[in-house]
């Protein structure tokens, strides 16, 4: 979020309790945009805090880091708790976005969890967006929230937003390099 808001990336980082929460004002098709992007507690202690947050949301995203696999196995209970919690009305079509973070780390040689499973991951939950991401180098991370903005959007009702498409074209990530280094940045979506 931090990155993304901010353009800051901390070392030192404070356990979310509860939530936290940023927004930001983009431009999408010449529509001004403001996106509240909620962080809630990932500790189980603090699950049961973030259902009041859930309640109305556009969106989930679901994070998991890529170099632990336990982060990966409980994505499932995620995706189910949230749904369980803001009771949609149409639940196998309620908009989520995956994002495997920390694809940075020693070079990519610490991954637990493989691309290839995070895909598979995502068409059994209706082929929901994937994005691989570095908060530290600020890889992809503009694109993931864009996709994030736009799935939302898009799923609203249509006199709100009109699409041509059924995913919206930044949503569309090929594949990543097999490493990351501090001096290579790229701008923009990885299409």
């Amino acid at each position: 979020m931090n990155q993304y808001a901010y353009k800051v990336f901390r070392t030192q980082y404070k356990t979310t309790i509860g939530a936290d929460f940023i927004t930001k004002e983009l431009l999408i098709d010449d529509k001004l945009v403001t996106l509240q992007i909620w962080d809630t507690a990932g500790q189980e202690r603090f699950q049961s805090l973030g259902v009041a947050f859930y309640r109305g949301a556009d969106c989930c995203i679901l994070v998991y880091d890529v170099n632990v696999q336990k982060s990966f196995e409980t994505l499932q209970n995620w995706h189910e708790g949230f749904l369980k919690q803001v009771h949609p009305a149409n639940p196998e079509n309620f908009p989520f976005v995956l994002i495997g973070n920390k694809v940075d780390v020693d070079g990519g040689n610490s991954r637990a969890v493989s691309e290839k499973t995070a895909r598979e991951w995502c068409m059994s939950k209706g082929n929901i967006p994937y994005f691989e991401t570095s908060a530290k180098e600020n890889y992809n991370v503009d694109a993931a929230f864009l996709c994030v903005a736009e799935t939302a959007l898009s799923s609203e009702p249509v006199n709100i937003w009109e699409m041509d498409e059924e995913m919206p074209s930044h949503c569309d990530l090929q594949r990543i390099p097999e490493s990351i280094s501090g001096t290579e940045h790229r701008g923009g979506c990885a299409c």
